[in-house]
Order: structure tokens, then sequence, then C-alpha cells
């Protein structure tokens, strides 16, 4: 090829490269010098973010509220209003985007605000203590009455004294319902101390003076009946508006009566019996009545007395029952009140006659104590049955009134007034019915329970020498006793220290206790099983034997000390999982909770809120009536995942693995859930293996009318109800919660509330959800 061939070539290509980017040249030059080419919102938004709007000037982006613009004009951030003043929530702000939500921490309630946090007042709310309730900032305390133990952070059981010790007392000890009794054997009277046994003086050494009488008068009305009490009275309260009251003293367990009457001297023979009537609609109410007419007048003449016994131990309970006997889970009518009067006469040989033996006595004594039970429960089925004690009249139980009067905010009688509370005279003082108010106890007398309305006469108050001090609430401040660690033949100085190898741990005794097995103890004077020289220390769980071996702790019992002789019984109907238990917390209701109503009721794990035990299985069945539907809220659940499902919660149409499944789990969540039922009836049950243990649960339910199946469904399944943290605290406030329920079970009790009360109750983002769904339903083509 030529020369000029080789420069056309070369020059072809140079061109090349400059022919490839004349298209990308042509696009610059477009791009150049010139009128730019207008913004408009039609292409791109316009560049903006969120809002964009069209103006002379071209385009304007804006953004919505919790949103700023920033400095390029057109992108848009969220503001985390949670970092000006928290948002101005009370305690936790959380940031969303283009927003913030207020929630409170555990134990308060968010406010209609939906900033403010307000303390949730437990103590308020139905089934929170057995016994009595304090409300704190964020949390509250159960704590129970006296010779009761709290378990289950909120549940009280009867202690049982006789479990350590025997009691402390000498011979016999009878555990009894908030309390225990010390006895003696035949042949010996109980020593001042209420505990030691001394021999008795005379031959009939049992018996003791009446102190109960019950008279029933007749009049135009029917029998009116007074139960009085002299002496050796004692009020306990057991659950909220419930008591019990005990005159005299109870006899010992005794043998097999003798036929004849001839087979001994001094036989004494105890008749018990005891009636219960049912008072509808009632309450118990052990406050001042007005006294019948009789009681202005001098004791009727003995023909007008249907009834007219004496008895040396009386022991009066009332209570209210939510649920029938013997049908657990089905409550009665939670007005009904049940009270139990025991009686327990004694005879003896001076009412022997050659004609009657004892055997006969104690029949002639038991037909006529059958004919005042029956006179007893008419005339209290007509509140025609009073209580005397220390001079007052008092009604043992009265019908719920329609309206509260001046006579329900007066205090029980062991009460008195600070503030707008009734509060237990405490010990030391006593209740004085005339004053109507707590006063001190006078000198030379004691009292060491609360809500009692005597004082008990210190032991040999007129003995030269002895001390007493103001308020006395224990028998050790009557002053002279012997100390822990003394005893004397009376409890009173002069003492002597506890020989080696016995101990003693009250005061006022009249001997001491053995350590048993021959073991000695350190010291002269010992005041516990702790000073004794055993061979080995057993640690808690176990105790020291005669043996000198260290056992476990048998189910049913605990021990959390080193170095006992004993184990202490767990409160009440609870038992433990297994031997070996060295904590109260261990010891645990097996009774499966709830209650199963038509319209409305909840289940919950045994023990619950403590731990549920091992190797539980409970089940119910919630069978609403015809054309209703349920509803189920499980607020949140405790269960231990490591057990793999080995503890579990199932909800379905039968028993049958094959049938319908509404809800399974065997894990903890915190979060709440609320589901219909897929079937119309609802088996549901409960298991726990032995392995780790947790709180459980208590789910309420509702049953509603089934044409309202569409919305409650389409209410239950939207992931707005469960999307806020408020909305999920609704379905954990049980008040809020029955609020619902009540409407939903009874559409009609929706009127009962007011427009604001429901804005005070319910967040508005609640209400507006509600109220769309609602008014959809309703009214579904506008």
């Amino acid at each position: 090829m030529g020369g000029a061939g080789r420069r056309r070539g070369g020059a072809a290509r140079a061109l090349l490269p400059l022919l490839l980017s004349l298209p990308l040249l042509l696009l610059l030059r477009a791009a150049g010098p010139g009128p730019p080419e207008e913004e408009t919102c039609a292409v791109g938004n316009g560049g903006c973010d969120r809002t964009c709007k069209d103006t002379a000037t071209g385009v304007r982006c804006s953004c919505p509220i919790g949103f700023t613009l920033q400095p390029d004009g057109k992108t848009c951030r969220d503001v985390d209003e949670c970092q000006t003043r928290n948002g101005g929530c009370d305690h936790v702000c959380r940031n969303t985007a283009g927003s913030f939500d207020c929630s409170c921490r555990k134990g308060f309630k968010l406010l209609t605000d939906e900033k403010s946090c307000q303390d949730v007042d437990e103590c308020s709310l139905e089934r929170t203590c057995d016994h009595s309730c304090i409300n704190r900032p964020g949390s509250f305390a159960c704590a129970c009455n006296a010779g009761y133990t709290l378990y289950g952070f909120t549940h009280c059981g009867d202690t049982d004294e006789c479990s350590v010790h025997n009691g402390g007392c000498q011979q016999v000890c009878v555990n009894t319902v908030g309390g225990y009794e010390c006895q003696c054997l035949s042949g010996h009277t109980l020593h001042w101390n209420g505990k030691d046994c001394v021999e008795a003086e005379g031959a009939v050494a049992a018996g003791a003076s009446p102190r109960v009488s019950l008279q029933c008068t007749r009049s135009a009305g029917g029998d009116r009946c007074s139960l009085s009490c002299r002496s050796g009275i004692h009020l306990s309260s057991g659950l909220q508006e419930a008591y019990s009251v005990t005159c005299g003293s109870s006899s010992p367990p005794r043998s097999k009566q003798r036929e004849s009457a001839g087979s001994a001297s001094g036989d004494v023979a105890s008749v018990r019996t005891s009636v219960t009537f049912k008072l509808n609609g009632g309450i118990c109410s052990l406050k001042k009545a007005e006294p019948f007419p009789e009681g202005l007048r001098p004791a009727p003449p003995e023909e007008h007395s249907s009834v007219k016994e004496s008895f040396r131990y009386a022991n009066l309970t009332c209570s209210s029952r939510k649920q029938v006997p013997g049908a657990p889970g089905r409550p009665s009518a939670p007005e009904d009140v049940f009270v139990t009067v025991e009686f327990e006469l004694e005879t003896n040989q001076k009412e022997v006659t050659a004609s009657c033996d004892l055997s006969c006595v104690i029949k002639r004594t038991e037909r006529r104590l059958r004919k005042a039970t029956r006179t007893l429960r008419k005339a209290a089925q007509r509140e025609q049955f009073h209580l005397q004690l220390v001079g007052m009249d008092l009604q043992v139980a009265k019908r719920s009134p329609g309206t509260a009067g001046p006579q329900a905010e007066s205090c029980a009688v062991g009460q008195g007034r600070v503030g707008s509370q009734c509060v237990s005279c405490r010990a030391g003082t006593y209740y004085d019915g005339a004053q109507e108010r707590c006063i001190l106890c006078p000198d030379g007398t004691f009292q060491n329970e609360e809500g009692q309305i005597t004082c008990e006469p210190c032991p040999r108050p007129e003995n030269p020498g002895v001390q007493k001090t103001p308020e006395a609430w224990n028998v050790s401040e009557c002053g002279g006793l012997c100390q822990p660690g003394e005893y004397s033949a009376d409890g009173f100085a002069p003492c002597q220290l506890c020989a080696l190898g016995t101990f003693q741990p009250e005061a006022g005794r009249t001997s001491c206790l053995p350590c048993g097995g021959g073991l000695p103890t350190k010291r002269l004077g010992a005041t516990s099983f702790q000073d004794c020289e055993t061979r080995v220390q057993c640690s808690p769980g176990h105790f020291y034997t005669t043996t000198h071996r260290c056992v476990r702790c048998p189910a049913g019992t605990y021990q959390p000390e080193f170095g006992k002789n004993s184990c202490v019984s767990c409160p009440g109907n609870t038992t433990t999982d297994f031997d070996g238990a060295t904590n109260l917390t261990q010891c645990k209701n097996r009774r499966c909770g709830g209650e199963l109503g038509d319209f409305t009721g909840y289940i919950e794990s045994p023990n619950y809120p403590g731990n549920y035990p091992a190797n539980a299985e409970c089940t119910w069945v919630i069978n609403p009536p015809p054309k209703r539907r349920i509803l189920v809220v499980v607020p949140e659940i405790f269960l231990p995942i490591e057990d793999d499902c080995g503890d579990f919660l199932v909800m379905r149409k039968t028993a049958s693995r094959g049938s319908a499944t509404t809800y399974e789990t065997c894990q903890t969540y915190e979060r709440p859930i609320a589901f219909t039922s897929r079937s119309r009836r609802l088996w549901i049950q409960f298991k726990s293996n032995e392995g780790n243990s947790a709180k459980g649960f208590q789910v309420p339910y509702v049953t509603y009318d089934e044409d309202y199946q569409e919305l409650i469904e389409d209410i239950v399944r939207d992931g707005r109800l469960y999307a806020s943290e408020n909305h999920q605290e609704i379905l954990k406030d049980k008040k809020l919660i029955k609020a619902l329920f009540d409407v939903l079970a009874h559409p009609q009790n929706y009127f009962r509330y007011t427009a604001q009360e429901s804005r005070e109750m319910f967040p508005r983002s609640f209400i507006r959800l509600l109220r769309s769904k609602v008014s959809r339903f309703l009214r579904p083509y506008r």
C-alpha cells in the first residue's frame, strides 16, 4: 500500500473514537447553556421524599408531622421525639417512624393522655390476696393473718404449729384453722402458760364450768336465739369478710367411752355437735346489732324458753363461698354466706342413774342438742340469731343491703378506725364495745394477738414484786417469769437453769426439752436444739434423729436452717414436689385453679402466681350455653422451653388429639393474644413433668352471642390490636378485661358505662380501632 493509503488508514483510525463519542457530545450540548427544563411533580414526584407541590418557581417538597426537611430540600428525616424531654413520657419513650410511643414500667398503667403513668392498685382487684393486700408504687405485697403462712406470693395456708416440737405443748397439740391448742390428758389440767400440764386437783379434772350458753325464746315471729360467751373468747379472721369466734376450750381427744356407768369413777363424756346454715344474698358481719326486745327486759320465764343449754366450748365461723361444695369450678351465687356453729357439752357421772347409764345419758343429750340446732338454724335464717360477747349484742351475718347505709361503713368488732381505714386492734390492746375503739390492756392483763375484745389476766398478778409494763403484748411482760433456758415448778422465779442435755426456747415453762439420743448440751441453760452437741450438723432440707443421723425432710415438709431436729410442715393443703425441701417456696398447692361460669370465667395453673408443681395434670371443659361462642385471652404464659415441651397447655374441641386445636404452647410468651375457639365446646389440658417449673398462667374467657362472631374475629385477628404496647397492656389489665368481657357477655351492660368512663379507661387509638369495626359491622352498606 502506498504512503497516501497509509495516511488515510491512520486518519480513519484516529477518527473512529471521535465518531463513537458524537452521541455523547450531542447530549452534552443539549444539556449545555440554554433555558433549563422545568421540574414537575408529575415526573418522579419532583424528586421529593414525601409530599410534592408544583409552584410558579418550581416544585416544593414538604414532610409530614414527625419528619423534618433536610438541606437538600427534598429528603425527609424522622424526628426522634424521645430526645427532647423524653417525648413528654413519664416513664419509657420509644421512637417510631414519624411518631413515638410512651409506655409504663411494670405495675403502672398509661393514662388516656398516652403520656402519663399511674400506679396500678392491685389491691382493688379481685383475687389479688387471700387475706391482706398492701399496695406499693409499681407493686404490692400480700400478708396473712396470725396463724397462717404466705405461699405462692398471694395465698395463705393454715400454719401447722404442732409440726415443730409438738407446738411447745407438753402433752397434746391440736392444730386448728388459724391457730392451735395445747391440751392435757385425763388427770391433768392446762397450766396458765397454755402449754404445760399439771396434776389436777380433785376427781373431775377435765371438767370445766360452762362458759357458753345458748338460749332461744319464743316470739310472735318465731324463735329468737342468742349465743352468750362469758370468758375464754378468741376472735380470728380468715378470708376477707370472714371470721371465727371461739369460746371456752375444747376437751382433748379421748379413748373410746366406757359403756357402763360403773366401769370407772370420774368418767367424763364429751358430746359434740354442729349446725351449718346458709344465708342467701348475705355477708358476714360481726358488728353491733340492735338487741332483741327481750334483751331489754329481765330474762323470760322458763316456759317461754324453747332452748336453754350450757356448753364448755363453742366455735362459730362465718364465710362466703363462691363455689358450690363438691363441684369445683362451678360458682354459686357469690353472696351466699355459710355459718357453722360447733358445740361441746360435757356430761359426767352425776347425771347417771340406775335406770340410765352413761351411754343412755349421752344419747339423751344428743337428742336434746339436735332439737336445739334445728331451732337455731330456723332462727338464723330469719336473721334472729345474735352473739353476745362481753356485754355486746352482735349480729352474725346480714343480708346485703340494696344501697350502702351507715351500718355498712362501721368497723367490725375488734377493729378501730384510723382515718378512713378499719384496722384491727394491735397486740397489747383490746376493743372496748362501750367506747367502740381500741384501748390499752389494763394493768395485770396482757394480749398477744390482734383484733381481740378482751385481755387475758396475768398469772398471779397479785404477787408482790411482779412487774407489769403498760400495753403488755405478751405474758412474759407480766414479769417474774422464768426466761428461755430456765424452768420452775410454776414457771415463775425462783428458776433453775435447764440441765445438761436439755433446752427450753420459751419463757414461763415448767420443764425443759431433752436433746434426745443421750446428747449433751454445750452449757447449762440451753435455749435451742442447736445448743445440743450433735455428732454431725445437718444441712438445710434435713433433720437430726435420735439415732444420730441426718434424714431428708419428708415430702410436705421443709427445713431452711442448719442443725435442726425437725422439719416444718407446709401450710394449708400445700406439699412439696420431692423430699429434702429447703424453702417455703417449694410448698405448692396442687389444686387446679379457676372458676368456670356460663358467661365469664378463668383457668389458672396450680399454685398461681407461684410456680406450679411437678407432675401436675389439670383438665377443664368450657361448655357454653346454646348459641354462644368462646373468646379466650392469654395475657401472658410462663412455661420453660428447656424441658423439650414437657410442660404444655393445649385447647381443643375434645380430648382426642385429632380434634380441632384452638391453641397449644409449651413455652413462655409475655406478649398477649386473644382468639376465638374453633369449636363451640373447649377442652383444655395442662401438664407438667418433673423437670423445671415456672409461674404458669391465668387465662380469662368470655362467652358471647354467636351473632357477633364475625365482628369478634375481625377484632382479634387485626394486627393493630397487638402492634402497640398500650394495646397489649389492655389485654393484661384485669380491670379493663373485666369491663370488656362484661359488655361482650351482656351487651345491655354497655349502658352502665358512660362515654366519659370509656374514654378514661381506654386509649383513644383503641377506641378508634373498635369504633371503626363496630360501625362497619352494624352499618355494612353505608
